[in-house]
């Protein structure tokens, strides 16, 4: 537990839930996070958004944790770890839409969210991890310092919310070797 912040797993959504979500996705686009949407995202666009992700956690398709200001108990950061791969590939998971509120950036949260997906993953036997984010940006360097390898790069791989096109790096983890040691 954290002083002014707690990490949760959600198992069911409630509209207080959704619209805290929203908000923070909304903020996230809004400073520039490369996670699928444009600057003409709307409020409507991130419940829309977060209403289809909640819907794939009771049947666990995705694992979706949650970082919670503690006295608001607003949501200040997430990720997901999607498991719903093919037959062949249930060694393995993708983490994704990892995003902090830009009022509580490079307070630790992300890191912390990472080590708690970490945990979930290596519980569910899901040892090999994937992640992407945008090359050169501060995600890049948290991943690369949190014990994650660079698979390769994608130039112009995707845009960010203003439209201009951005190179993605890929990045893996294994959870069985990082913990041999």
């Amino acid at each position: 537990m954290h002083e002014f912040y707690h990490i949760e797993q959600v198992l069911e959504a409630d509209e207080s839930l959704i619209q805290s979500l929203a908000n923070l996705i909304l903020d996230s686009v809004k400073n520039g996070a490369s996670i699928g949407f444009m600057d003409d995202m709307t409020e409507e666009d991130a419940i829309q958004f977060w209403t289809k992700v909640l819907d794939k956690v009771a049947p666990h398709k995705i694992i979706l944790l949650i970082a919670r200001e503690t006295s608001s108990q607003h949501v200040i950061g997430t990720v997901q770890l999607q498991i719903d791969l093919p037959k062949n590939q249930i060694h393995r998971a993708d983490v994704a839409k990892m995003m902090v509120h830009s009022e509580y950036r490079r307070k630790g949260i992300a890191e912390q969210l990472l080590v708690e997906i970490e945990k979930i993953a290596l519980a569910q036997n899901r040892h090999i991890l994937v992640l992407d984010t945008v090359t050169g940006s501060t995600a890049q360097k948290l991943y690369q310092k949190c014990g994650w390898i660079e698979a390769g790069n994608i130039p112009d791989y995707a845009m960010l919310p203003n439209g201009e096109l951005c190179s993605t790096t890929y990045f893996y983890k294994n959870l069985f070797k990082t913990n041999e040691n």
